[in-house]
């Protein structure tokens, strides 16, 4: 792994004999951009993933015997990493992979140097990655950096094939660091005597591959058959196959016979041997980690068998009733007859999911203590997603030689550990912090504030409000996914489709099934939410659906395999599709109903084009060698980026300061250099903002490159296997914010805090005046996009601190904390109503009666003032006379009176008091805590604002608000903070538009009450 700075190391290519090469990966100073009138230089970004948690199947754990706390962990298509005891996290090692080397990211086996820990070596490469490319790595530095070694014309890896969990079939001679011996799939064994440098085939064992193109499935060398410094005589090799499949070495690798007795039923797993001579095999009726889809290998069944290395004794100690393939086996270092083994591919239960059985043995093997079933507990450790996952697919498991109670196991998710394996009650804890394996097919970026949205393959995907914390995996689950899409004017509205189809109205945070015409696919989304499009996988035909999913017929003139359709971001009635096979552009101008053919930017591009937010008909396309083309009148006519002479994607992110059209992030090619590039200019100019530290290998599978539409400069990619990983610019010179107050329309004052009387008038005016963007937070929810800001009639629930955010033209955050202080009575206003008409309450504030109001039928807002707890006192003197209180406002925040935490009035249960009602029955009261409101409202505001939005906040004179179907029919009424009700409405359609040009500035409670929910929201009128 490099270091997560962002200076550029360097590669030196050394080409020794033949064809065989290896590249040297150092790390040095990047001096001086390349500077061109097209490419601005190199950018220094930090990097790291969203945080997400394992995800994929670690194949394998090695661990060293002689330097404490040094572990490995292997995957299948997610690189290597080192475990950081101190860190308690995983370290990645293979981040700096290019997309010519995506394929190594396949760690098909490792190996210590037992005499010099620091050498680690990796056997790499993916057979449909890179032709197949496969290397030796190699590092002194545990990881740190590596030297490349091509043997690709030699043998080559299959990180990702089956049976990628037996093994080791990497292994470093442990009496002389010089002798590797490499076991491979279709080639046989291989040695080196320069410490993997050069290799030749051991032509005395004559083993190819295997009918499950295994080959190879472990090398163990036996330390005591030699001396240090001379090489080991005895070695052992087990081959993925039924039959003769077990072989034995006496002199180094010069012959080698197949060993007597093996079983021959099962193909051997994995081999340790202990310090007694005892070597201990796992078998299974197939490579695993599940069954072969073509051959007759189930991965059902198999057995553990003890040979004697001495006596050539062999003893079945397979755990007694348990039929099922096995997997992991790990001896204690330290008592030879101590064992932990796993079974593989099987399903029983365990805390709660169905996975693999552990069994720990005492007396080498004779009987087994199933773990699992003597008691198990899973600790997610943060990560909540993997709650109800099992540990699965469990081919590899270490007793730590250090602390022989803990152990550790693999699994199809990540890895877990238990520090104590003797306990009657084993909990195993989740240990996958750093180790990023997910998938990622789809990503969006909500602006305005919004969540980061996934998709990814086998786990669904993920809603991020912060990227650096774990979130919970979308719900309802159904496993891959592989389309992704939000509307870009109704910005709640998503959709994803994997075997199921869901929707969801409140950006992902729940979700609704909906039907569909096809598994998985794509879909996109009409910028008013109202139209959804979805092209299943292997279909040419697209459906198209106005009700939320639950009806859809097909497009017409659209007959695109497996078309990815994306949606205007500004026009609901155009649609557009990319054909890469004919290099033309297909429209849809009548909401998705039928397509025409448009322009055509070339044939052979990425399905993935993209339009850009915020422009009606501005569509991008990446065509690999063909560069980039865009468009900018909805694909009549393409025109070609000069500066990008190669292109696998493209995506947008929020615009950098002063600018107006949102950045661009490309992978590919600008000045002759390979990675992800960013221009702020449509086009004109570009930077590199990755280095050949982070490289990832690339794209991947979602090959998507996409920026953050709320933080200028950060970019996020997918991967063929490590996960979502993002960029942030890494050094920022902040902008100082200076603050000026001004009160009831006097001089502006530079000062950081102020009192006012209540009623009064604060405009908050920070400078720079000029440059840059601005963000506010404040007091109950209160939000601003603009630098200055005017709180008109504040009361004292509007006292406290405002957080200006400022962001300067290099995307730097600068903030200043602004203190202002409300004096003087808070208006109180209380919404009632009697049934009988003439009943009267009481306001106290402090249990002092402010107010007296005797009320009518019809509901009526009743005003007065007074700082300090709030109750409504109802004395009924006849028992039809009763009293319904709508809310109270208190300092302009909206309290509803059925949330209330005390009602010492209302009839309940037959008996006077209780909580949660409007009604006072009794005599009694209701409370109003100012604690507990101000909770109550937030979490008002916060479920609102997932009812019903309003656009622009703050409004100048017309009003946009956007409503639930189910709304229609409600009132809708717009009031200030002194309780004064200046509209009254109907809502009549989901979109409606409300004139407020004759309003005063200020703030406004917008509630719309239906027959059974009642919504709020507050909107800023300038």
């Amino acid at each position: 792994m490099k270091n997560n700075s962002t200076t550029e190391p360097s590669r030196l290519r050394i080409f020794p004999q033949g064809m065989r090469c290896f590249k040297v990966i150092m790390f040095c100073l990047l001096l001086s951009g390349v500077s061109t009138t097209i490419l601005r230089g190199q950018s220094t970004y930090n990097w790291g993933n969203v945080a997400i948690g394992g995800g994929g199947f670690v194949s394998a754990l090695v661990t060293s015997r002689n330097e404490q706390n040094l572990m490995y962990a292997r995957t299948d298509v997610g690189g290597a990493y080192r475990w950081d005891a101190s860190g308690n996290k995983w370290v990645p090692l293979l981040d700096w992979v290019s997309e010519s080397e995506i394929g190594y990211l396949g760690t098909e086996s490792l190996a210590i140097d037992p005499q010099a820990p620091n050498k680690l070596y990796i056997l790499a490469g993916i057979s449909y990655f890179n032709n197949g490319k496969t290397a030796i790595l190699r590092s002194s530095d545990y990881g740190k950096t590596f030297s490349v070694v091509d043997v690709t014309a030699q043998f080559k890896a299959h990180g990702n094939g089956m049976g990628r969990q037996t093994g080791e079939k990497l292994m470093v001679d442990p009496n002389n660091g010089n002798i590797l011996f490499c076991g491979t799939r279709w080639n046989g064994l291989f040695k080196s005597t320069n410490a993997g440098l050069n290799w030749s085939r051991v032509s005395a064992l004559d083993v190819t591959t295997t009918p499950s193109e295994n080959g190879i499935s472990f090398v163990v060398l036996d330390k005591s058959s030699s001396t240090t410094g001379t090489a080991t005589k005895t070695i052992f090799v087990g081959v993925s196959r039924s039959g003769t499949n077990l072989y034995r070495s006496n002199d180094g690798g010069a012959t080698f016979t197949a060993i007597a007795g093996a079983p021959t039923t099962y193909m051997p797993h994995r081999a340790v041997l202990a310090a007694d001579g005892n070597l201990y095999i796992t078998y299974g009726n197939g490579a695993g980690p599940h069954g072969h889809w073509s051959l007759p290998e189930p991965m059902d069944n198999g057995e553990i068998w003890k040979y004697n290395t001495k006596t050539g004794t062999w003893t079945n100690i397979t755990p007694s009733g348990i039929s099922k393939a096995f997997g992991g086996i790990s001896v204690d270092p330290n008592n030879s007859n101590r064992i932990v083994a796993t079974t593989i591919n099987a399903y029983f239960l365990q805390d709660n999911a169905y996975g693999d059985r552990i069994f720990l043995s005492t007396n080498g093997g004779t009987s087994w203590t199933d773990v699992v079933a003597r008691g198990m507990d899973v600790d997610p450790n943060g990560i909540n997603w993997v709650n109800g996952h099992a540990i699965h697919w469990a081919g590899s498991i270490e007793f730590d030689p250090f602390n022989t109670k803990k152990v550790w196991v693999t699994s199809g998710n990540g890895v877990f550990s238990t520090d104590d394996i003797d306990a009657t009650l084993n909990v195993w804890k989740f240990r996958v912090q750093g180790l990023e394996e997910t998938v990622p097919l789809d990503l969006v970026s909500i602006p305005n504030n919004g969540p980061l949205v996934s998709v990814i393959g086998d786990y669904d995907g993920f809603r991020h409000t912060n990227i650096t914390q774990y979130t919970s995996k979308h719900a309802p689950s159904t496993g891959t996914t592989t389309g992704l899409a939000y509307a870009a004017q109704s910005t709640n509205v998503l959709l994803r489709v994997g075997n199921n189809m869901y929707y969801s109205t409140d950006t992902g945070v729940s979700w609704t099934e909906c039907t569909k015409n096809g598994n998985k696919g794509y879909v996109a989304i009409s910028a008013n939410g109202n139209t959804f499009l979805h092209c299943p996988e292997t279909s040419s035909t697209t459906y198209r659906s106005v009700n939320r999913g639950s009806s859809w017929s097909a497009v017409s003139g659209l007959s695109v395999s497996e078309a990815r359709p994306i949606a205007d971001p500004l026009n609901s009635n155009k649609f557009y599709v990319y054909n890469s096979g004919s290099g033309s552009v297909m429209i849809s101008t009548d909401g998705g109903i039928s397509f025409t053919t448009t322009g055509s930017p070339g044939s052979g591009g990425s399905k993935v084009m993209r339009a850009t937010p915020g422009k009606e008909g501005h569509l991008w396309v990446a065509l690999y060698g063909g560069g980039l083309s865009r468009s900018t009148n909805s694909g009549q006519t393409f025109s070609k980026i000069s500066a990008v002479t190669h292109c696998s994607s493209i995506g947008f992110g929020k615009e950098a300061a002063g600018k107006t059209y949102p950045t661009l992030y490309i992978w590919g090619t600008v000045g002759g250099v390979l990675g992800i590039h960013r221009s702020i200019d449509e086009g004109a100019t570009w930077t590199r903002v990755n280095d050949d530290a982070h490289e990832y290998g690339g794209p991947g599978n979602g090959n998507f490159v996409i920026g953050d539409m709320n933080v200028y400069g950060r970019v996020y990619m997918s991967t063929a296997g490590r996960g979502i990983v993002y960029g942030d610019p890494a050094s920022c010179t902040s902008t100082t914010i200076v603050s000026y107050i001004q009160l009831n329309g006097g001089s502006w004052q530079q000062t950081d805090a102020a009192t006012i009387a209540a009623g009064g008038t604060v405009k908050l005016g920070p400078q720079p005046t000029t440059g840059g963007s601005w963000s506010w937070t404040g007091p109950n929810g209160f939000t601003a996009t603009t630098r200055e800001i005017t709180l008109s009639n504040i009361q004292t629930s509007q006292g406290g601190t405002y957080t200006a955010k400022y962001t300067n033209s290099s995307g730097c955050i600068s903030t200043k904390v602004i203190t202002i202080t409300v004096s003087g009575n808070t208006a109180i206003v209380v919404r009632a109503r009697g049934v009988v008409g003439t009943e009267t309450i009481d306001l106290r504030v402090n249990n002092t009666t402010v107010a007296t109001w005797t009320l009518t039928t019809a509901y009526q807002n009743y005003t007065a003032s007074g700082n300090g707890t709030v109750t409504v006192h109802f004395t009924n003197d006849s028992g039809s006379r009763d009293v319904q209180v709508d809310y109270a406002t208190i300092g302009g925040v909206i309290y509803q009176a059925e949330n209330q935490a005390t009602n010492t009035g209302v009839w309940a249960n037959s008996t006077c008091g209780g909580a949660s009602s409007e009604w006072l029955n009794c005599n009694g009261y209701i409370s109003f805590s100012t604690s507990s409101s101000a909770r109550i409202a937030a979490s008002e505001v916060s479920s609102v604002e997932q009812s019903f939005t309003a656009s622009p906040n703050p409004v100048q004179e017309n009003v946009t608000i956007r409503f639930q179907a189910e709304m229609k029919g409600s009132n809708i009424s717009f009031t200030d903070v002194a309780g004064k009700i200046h509209l009254n409405d109907q809502v009549r359609e989901t979109e409606q538009t409300f004139d407020l040009t004759g309003f005063p500035s200020g703030l406004y409670i917008v509630q719309v009450a239906g027959p059974s929910k009642r919504s709020t929201i507050k909107i800023l009128k300038k």
